[in-house]
């Protein structure tokens, strides 16, 4: 039995307190740790360690923060929220998976999940996608019982000449970098369309990719 464990990067989520708390501190959390809310009106609990000597405000990361205790790590924060669909952890959840691990650094939000076929999985991106901007697949890994290379052709003439177009220029303008080096708007001005054709040709090259490589 195999399936896909893929790490999805959120850049700038200004609604995640805890991303929030390393762009303040300039430090990183590596685990959050979240309730289970009985029901959607009682607000969820989660806790952080921000590496370091930082020391966080309610103001950095827009909540309420108690500070719980100090480790060999730095301090552990609590905060609670309300379930209100601005948070990632949520829309992946909505989507009927549970985040397998939370981490974040320099501002950005880094969601482990797990999926048992492609269209889950692009089920996942796009409702985080539809909420949230700078939304990137970083890592995409087919799991099993028995440690294989798992090697993929890739047919680059799956692509249109847009397509590959679109994505060459995107690469090569630093559009899949961060910090970015272009936006969106950059790119497709470069290339002389719009906003809205460049985002529908990037999708649909980034959707035939990923059936390449995932394909049995």
């Amino acid at each position: 039995m195999s399936g896909l464990s893929a790490t999805v990067v959120l850049r700038d989520p200004e609604s995640c307190p805890v991303a929030r708390a390393t762009s303040a501190t300039g430090e990183s959390v590596e685990a959050v740790s979240r309730s289970s809310p009985s029901s959607p009106e009682t607000p969820r609990i989660e806790e952080f360690a921000i590496d370091g000597e930082a020391s966080l405000e309610d103001d950095d990361v827009g909540v309420e923060l108690s500070r719980i205790s100090a480790n060999e790590h730095g301090e552990v924060y609590r905060f609670t929220r309300e379930l209100d669909g601005f948070c990632a952890c949520e829309v992946v959840e909505e989507e009927g998976t549970p985040v397998s691990s939370i981490r974040a650094d320099e501002g950005a939000l880094y969601l482990t999940v797990r999926a048992a076929d492609v269209e889950t999985l692009s089920d996942i991106v796009g409702a985080l996608r539809e909420r949230f901007d700078g939304v990137q697949l970083q890592q995409l890994l087919r799991t099993g019982e028995r440690e294989t290379a798992d090697l993929a052709f890739v047919d680059r003439s799956r692509l249109t000449d847009r397509q590959r177009e679109v994505l060459e220029t995107a690469h090569e303008m630093g559009y899949f970098e961060y910090p970015k080096r272009a936006n969106a708007g950059d790119v497709a001005e470069a290339i002389g369309i719009s906003r809205s054709t460049f985002s529908e040709h990037l999708g649909a090259a980034q959707t035939k990719l990923l059936d390449a490589i995932l394909e049995d």
